[in-house]
């Protein structure tokens, strides 16, 4: 049997073709794509810019569906079920699986990822195995299209968790793209009293203050630091969130903390960057790496639900699976920065 799939061929090039349906192994559920966003780590792995995405692949891990078949060890679901699951593969027996670290699993892959370590197809296909521990329920009025966006909303909701906030905590959040904008809304659902996000586009800054940012920044009009001082009584911000990862956001979410604060570092566009050591050990600055999540799905399914995090505002276009290499070069394009959220529908 065939299935289509959205196939990267060499870098840059994806073709909407014809492939093998995956055959779910005894402990996997075999699932009907309904809905898988693109990723801004899908775009960097297409173009080959992470080397994370090598080819032949089928890409793509932000997805929700139907099960359509089970293999003969799963006992908890059945066929019609409709499910999302974790974009991490976490083998559920080493010591950080065991203490709830999924994220840190010691054989941790990704869907539809393909590094140098493994290669392992994604959900920009009619059908995809994956094992069943790694599924949740979707609540029944929750559409395939919205429980797509669950991936990059643990995300957010997992940094936020990796502090201990104070309900008079004043935050700051470098970048307002999608995953800085969920990290404003849950920062407001986690109780921050100031929540001041900074960008170089307006209309980004405009849906942060509509998602619960009190004040917001345009990096290239304003002293940023010198701003957020003045917000803060003098003092700087408790928590800074740095969404983008290259040395510029960095430095700058970093120099916007008071003595004592706090910098969840959840962007990383590159691998290296420029770092003020002298200022973090001398302010005593905490500095917490945010990667993934882990089992955080649940409360982040529920947040949705009940509108607490709104996914909508960050739904640019939904489109045919078919149409996916058009869009990869539109969101790659110069002006591709206007979208936020393209999920394509097998």
């Amino acid at each position: 049997m065939l299935l289509k799939a959205l196939l990267l061929t060499a870098l840059s090039q994806l073709e909407f073709t014809d492939c093998p349906d995956p055959v779910p192994g005894a402990d996997e559920v075999l699932l009907r794509i309904r809905a898988c966003g693109i990723c801004g780590s899908d775009i960097h792995g297409w173009d080959g810019s992470t080397g994370r995405r090598r080819p032949p692949l089928i890409m793509g891990h932000e997805a929700a569906g139907e099960i359509v078949a089970v293999g003969t060890q799963v006992e908890r679901w059945q066929a019609g079920d409709r499910v999302t699951f974790d974009s991490t593969i976490s083998c559920g027996d080493c010591a950080y699986c065991r203490d709830g670290q999924v994220n840190l699993c010691e054989s941790r892959r990704v869907v539809g990822v393909a590094p140098a370590e493994y290669r392992q197809h994604g959900a920009f296909a009619e059908l995809l195995a994956v094992p069943a521990r790694i599924l949740y329920a979707l609540p029944d009025a929750l559409p395939f299209t919205h429980a797509a966006m669950i991936e990059p909303v643990s995300i957010a909701v997992h940094a936020v968790q990796r502090i201990r906030l104070a309900p008079t905590d004043a935050a700051v959040v470098v970048g307002a793209g999608m995953i800085g904008l969920f990290v404003i809304q849950a920062l407001r659902w986690a109780g921050a009293e100031k929540i001041i996000a900074v960008d170089l586009a307006e209309n980004r800054l405009a849906l942060a203050r509509e998602l619960g940012a009190t004040h917001t920044l345009k990096s290239d009009e304003c002293d940023v630091v010198t701003e957020v001082i003045r917000l803060t009584a003098g003092r700087g911000a408790d928590c800074a969130f740095e969404v983008v990862g290259v040395s510029a956001t960095l430095n700058l979410a970093l120099a916007t903390l008071r003595r004592g604060g706090a910098a969840v570092l959840v962007g990383n566009l590159v691998a290296k960057a420029d770092f003020p050591l002298q200022a973090v050990v001398t302010r005593e600055i905490t500095l917490h790496g945010s990667c993934s999540s882990a089992g955080e799905y649940p409360l982040c399914l529920d947040l949705i639900s009940r509108g607490i995090i709104r996914v909508e505002p960050m739904m640019s276009a939904l489109a045919p699976l078919a149409e996916g290499a058009a869009w990869f070069q539109r969101l790659s394009a110069k002006d591709g920065a206007k979208y936020m959220k393209v999920i394509l529908q097998p």
